[in-house]
């Protein structure tokens, strides 16, 4: 490695050895770390005249065949690290015998995986090679990962501006930054991984689930246990065990059972005023099963189990769906927790625990209400054609009362009709003809 203070001098010096290897025809793939990186030393090469190929992101249609001539006579080219991936270099006639092709980089990676891959482009199957890295002070890698012990290390060789060093110290240390790096991001693969195991565990426990709705079999065992679990919600929410049972939310409890279920609770007051929470989940227990054996006889046993696979498959679907995006935005807003002394990923744990767990009782609700509230299509059609004809009616009698209104009016003469001989009726003593009736 040749260490720079500056990336301008990194810069000046690599085009200079391209110029110097090309003028006696070697072949010089130079790699950079980046776009920007590849373009500024093109327009420096383009300068000097040094033909040359870019390959980057925005070149990479032409990838293969660019490679694929890089090793030929007075070849010059520049590559970002997405290069070269599944095509051998073959060296041109003559290019042996000036040493192979040079490997040129201008910046350390990351990975000393990739370097290591730039590098071995240079020198395969027994072809002769080389390779040098350029590096600067300026570098990110060195910048953030290695620059003050590098930089003690400079000032204690002594350096001039322009003026590269090569040591083994200074190689050790760029190791060493590389290997901080791929700690760092170790680290941070890591910890994806640890908040991608919790939703991991939630997609089995769903998957498993969807598996069983399409199994196949009856789900009718799987619904009346959805029902006595709601049972249980429902009276947990409006029965408080610690005040009689008299001051219970029934209004509230009726309502939800009908409007989320189509089930009517029906007790007197005197049952009201003696019961006990477990027997009020075993009254709504009973409404909720009743109400589903009538959903079967009016459907019949066949249709119903289709109904409820469709029912129970579509529900658990968007619930899901819905769980998954509410997980994304928990996970973005966890790390503020941090702030307040408590470690982000246990909280996301816990906070995505809990709204699965509503996710789930949500699913298992939502399931029931649907299917204890579908109609077959001939009732309500039954019921969209009453109200049809019935707000016909009323349009025809309203309408009806119009036309009698905008009926147009017949006016008839009051009086005998004047004749052309008659005296006018104005009393000037002429004869209408003569007079007012003159047309």
């Amino acid at each position: 490695d040749l260490v720079f203070r500056t990336v301008r001098e990194k810069f000046e010096a690599a085009v200079k050895e391209i110029e110097e290897l090309h003028k006696i025809g070697r072949p010089v793939l130079v790699g950079t770390t980046s776009v920007e990186n590849s373009e500024r030393l093109s327009a420096m090469l383009k300068k000097r005249g040094i033909p040359h190929e870019v390959l980057n992101a925005k070149h990479h249609e032409r990838e293969a065949e660019i490679v694929k001539h890089a090793g030929e006579k007075g070849k010059v080219t520049i590559a970002t690290n997405m290069a070269g991936r599944g095509t051998d270099i073959v060296l041109g006639e003559g290019v042996k015998e000036l040493g192979g092709l040079h490997i040129l980089g201008t910046e350390r990676h990351e990975s000393r995986r990739i370097d290591n891959q730039l590098r071995g482009r240079a020198g395969r199957q027994g072809d002769p090679g080389s390779s040098r890295f350029y590096l600067s002070l300026e570098d990110d890698l060195l910048r953030i990962f290695g620059g003050e012990k590098i930089q003690k290390i400079m000032d204690r060789l002594g350096m001039e501006e322009g003026e590269p060093i090569e040591h083994s110290m200074l190689s050790k240390a760029i190791e060493n930054a590389q290997r901080k790096v791929e700690a760092h991001n170790f680290e941070i693969r890591k910890h994806l991984l640890e908040y991608d195991d919790v939703m991991n565990t939630q997609r089995t426990v769903i998957y498993s689930q969807r598996r069983e709705i399409l199994s196949g079999g009856s789900l009718k065992e799987t619904i009346l246990g959805f029902a006595e679990e709601v049972a249980v919600r429902l009276a947990d929410l409006y029965a408080d065990e610690k005040a009689p049972s008299s001051e219970w939310d029934w209004k509230a409890l009726r309502e939800r059972l009908y409007g989320g279920f189509g089930v009517d609770l029906q007790l007197s007051d005197e049952q009201r005023a003696d019961i006990s929470k477990d027997e009020l989940e075993e009254r709504i227990k009973e409404a909720l099963f009743k109400a589903y054996e009538e959903q079967e006889r009016r459907f019949g046993e066949e249709e119903m189990r289709q109904i409820e696979r469709f029912i129970v498959l579509q529900t658990l679907d968007n619930l899901w769906k819905d769980h998954l995006l509410n997980m994304d935005h928990l996970r973005e807003g966890i790390g503020l927790m941090g702030y307040g002394q408590k470690d982000p990923l246990q909280e996301y744990k816990r906070e995505g625990y809990q709204m699965f767990l509503d996710m789930v009782d949500r699913y298992k609700e939502e399931s029931l209400s649907l299917l204890l509230r579908i109609r077959p299509m001939r009732e309500v059609e039954i019921e969209r054609l009453e109200e049809k004809r019935r707000r016909k009616q009323e349009r025809l009698q309203f309408s009806h009362g119009d036309e009698e209104a905008n009926k147009p009016k017949t006016y008839r003469r009051q009086g005998k009709k004047i004749g052309r001989n008659d005296p006018c009726p104005c009393g000037s003593g002429k004869k209408y003809k003569k007079c007012c009736g003159r047309k």
